[in-house]
């Protein structure tokens, strides 16, 4: 046991009649490795990436809200009247009247 451990240390296994097929196995090893570290930071990227995508949302999400608030206010019929008052334009002093229309049917 000593012995193997104190081989594995002086890296005996590197330079021994099989030491080809150990290379291999390190080679093999440290491909999967950078794979790995290569995909985790490709992945940490896209979470961060949709963090500030989520942020982008949310504030266009308020700046519509806002605007469709003050869409809402402009279209008030008191800010309206203010707006013609400016100009000059009163409303009428007699309510609108309905106009019915009606068709006779072709005979």
């Amino acid at each position: 046991m000593k012995n193997g451990l104190l081989d594995i240390l002086k890296g005996k296994f590197l330079v021994s009649g099989d030491a080809p097929k150990n290379w291999l196995f390190i080679i093999f090893v440290s491909f999967l490795a950078a794979v790995m570290i290569g995909s985790s930071h490709s992945a940490d990227k896209k979470v961060h990436q949709i963090a500030a995508l989520n942020e982008e949302v949310k504030e266009l999400r308020s700046e519509f809200s806002d605007g469709r608030r003050e869409v809402q206010q402009i279209k008030l019929e008191s800010k309206i009247a203010e707006v013609l008052l400016e100009k000059e334009i009163y409303p009428s002093e007699e309510p609108p009247k309905k106009i019915k229309v009606l068709t006779q049917k072709a005979e």
